[in-house]
């Protein structure tokens, strides 16, 4: 059997894991970015009206924040932000922590979390004053951070000798790989090089934090294009218009399978070189991220409760 075969397998194997939790999130977020649409449709009209106008709709009665409609959006947001706090529960309950791997429940956790500020938005019909105000604003400082830690969480191998045991076994594949580019001349060894160029480590360690995590960002953002550029060397004209341009892939089994060794080789060698950097940036991030859902949660709490006594629920 070929090594791409080989390749192939191993990962139809190992994604066959992952391929029903990608489609419940794919799901949850479609669920959650329908029920936005909805709203927003139902809701534009009565929404771009000003404060003083809005009693004369006759939508008013469902979607201020006491509304019917409104307060329903409000316990849905509350709801889906505590339900966040799962995944902190899931680390000291035992039970928990059998179900499913961390990194399924981050991926949960993350949509909960973007979803949660939106409702609460329409809950409070765009209008954030006072305390509910101040609620809002940091739940959205939440939710915002945690795409920017769900980010870092995968730059970090869960340890460093795991990483360095896959990288060594990168560089096997990437010797096979360099044999068989070789026999059916698709790229030369000088192409890949420039394909997965990297600072060295030595300027890596010289970067401010904020400069590492904004150079990782664009990286990964460059590697599609990166990619792109390695599918029109060997494509023609008219699989370069199947492929937009080689943004989709080929159908070519044989350059498939070297770009996809050529991504997994160029996210691998970005954590190595970053991984320093990102315990760094990630550790702050939990110095800020935590405090400020805490605060969320108090005052939530708060309002909830002045909610309930001044007869609102």
């Amino acid at each position: 059997m070929s090594s791409s075969a080989v390749l192939g397998a191993a990962n139809a194997v190992t994604s066959h894991p992952d391929r029903g939790h990608r489609t419940r999130v794919l799901v949850a977020a479609l669920s959650a970015v329908c029920l936005i649409l909805v709203l927003a449709a139902y809701g534009a009209n009565y929404y771009w009206l000003s404060v003083a106008e809005r009693p004369h709709s006759p939508k008013h009665a469902l979607l201020r924040p006491s509304g019917t409609i409104g307060i329903k959006l409000g316990m849905l947001g509350v709801c889906l932000f505590f339900g966040i706090y799962l995944y902190y529960f899931r680390k000291r309950w035992k039970w928990l922590n059998q179900i499913g791997s961390s990194r399924h429940w981050l991926d949960f956790h993350v949509v909960l979390g973007l979803t949660a500020p939106v409702l609460i938005a329409f809950h409070a019909a765009f209008k954030f004053r006072g305390m509910a105000g101040m609620a809002f604003w940091i739940m959205t400082a939440v939710a915002l951070s945690g795409v920017v830690g769900r980010y870092l969480y995968a730059q970090i191998p869960r340890s460093l000798s795991a990483a360095e045991l896959s990288w060594q076994e990168m560089e096997t594949g990437r010797g096979r790989l360099e044999q068989s580019l070789s026999a059916q001349k698709l790229f030369t060894p000088e192409v890949l090089r420039a394909a997965l160029r990297l600072p060295e480590p030595e300027r890596v360690a010289t970067m401010s934090l904020a400069a590492a995590l904004t150079f990782m960002f664009l990286f990964d953002l460059a590697r599609p294009l990166r990619v792109a550029a390695l599918r029109r060397r060997v494509l023609n004209v008219g699989g370069d218009l199947r492929t937009l341009g080689g943004l989709l892939p080929s159908g070519n089994r044989e350059l498939e399978w070297t770009i996809g060794l050529v991504r997994k080789q160029s996210a691998l060698r970005k954590k190595m070189v970053f991984l320093a950097r990102s315990q760094q940036v990630f550790h702050l991030w939990h110095i800020v991220h935590r405090p400020f859902s805490y605060a969320f949660v108090v005052l939530a709490l708060i309002h909830i409760a002045a909610a309930v006594l001044l007869g609102y629920l």
